[in-house]
This record gives structure tokens, sequence and C-alpha cells, in this order.
């Protein structure tokens, strides 16, 4: 790292840009565009608990789930980027999830996402990425204020 700050300026935005590629490639319903994110052995833990790993596990398992199901759409908010070290970096994200055929967030599905991130060669790859429910048990007001923060978002989007 260096003192003036832009070692994590430039390489904070490539590891948000590889949270937000990831997020688009679950928007496409596009398993191999979200595998090629992953480091050959990541590790992927869904909503439900399930996990994947590895790239080729990842693209079979997401490629069937987009066959059998129509998916959501993710919005997703980043809270924080820290670099443990100069090439490992965790990212923590919430995201809300559209339903497919709806315009609107279904809060019951918000959820915390943290994407542990490696350097490797000069590129940056998720080595895990896990997404837990946002429950938020017997605390509703934070149910409504996560909700509330990610239909702005989805508002802000819903040009694109």
């Amino acid at each position: 790292m260096n003192t003036n700050g832009n070692f994590h300026s430039i390489e904070e935005n490539l590891v948000r840009t590889l949270y937000k590629d990831f997020i688009q490639g679950w928007n496409n319903r596009d398993a191999g565009q979200m595998a090629n994110l992953f480091s050959e052995d990541g590790n992927m833990i869904g909503f439900d608990g399930s996990q994947m790993n590895g790239k080729i596990e990842m693209d079979a398992v997401l490629s069937q789930i987009f066959i059998d199901h129509p998916t959501g759409s993710y919005v997703g908010i980043i809270r924080e980027v820290r670099f443990l070290s100069n090439d490992v970096a965790v990212l923590r994200a919430e995201a809300g999830m559209v339903p497919h055929g709806h315009s609107d967030i279904n809060p019951a599905i918000n959820s915390v996402q943290t994407i542990v991130a490696m350097k490797k060669e000069s590129r940056w790859y998720i080595a895990v990425f896990q997404n837990t429910p946002a429950a938020f048990h017997g605390r509703p007001k934070l149910t409504e204020q996560l909700t509330a923060e990610l239909r702005k978002v989805l508002g802000a989007n819903s040009h694109i």
C-alpha cells in the first residue's frame, strides 16, 4: 500500500466492479459469466445454505437453476470494502431481489452478501461468496429501513 491512498482507491474500485459484475451475471441469468468471476477453487454459499465449490460446479448448478426457475433480479448496496492485504479484500453488501414478473423488492428475501476477493496475476477473483438472509428477527424497522434504501437504488436504476 502506498501512503497517498491511490492503491486503495484503484483496487477498491476493481473489487466493487467484481461485485457489480457478479450481480449483473445473476441478473443476466448467465452462469458462465458468474462462474468466471471466481477463482478455480472458489466457493459460493447461497441464500438457502446450499454450497457450490469450484467454477465447474458453479457453472453447472447455476445453469440448471436458470433453466428450471424464473429467477428475480438483484439490486445491491456495497457497504464496505476492506483490505486484509494487498491481494485480499472483503466486500460487504446488502441486496434486495425483485421477483420475476414483479416490479418491487420482496423484503422477505433481502440479504447480506459477503465476498472474499483475491488478486492473482493482476486480476481480482471471488474466492468466497456468501448470501445470508437479512431476517432481522424481531426488528421489523431494520427490514423497513433496508427495503426503503434498496427501493431508492432500484428507482435510480430503473432507466437501465
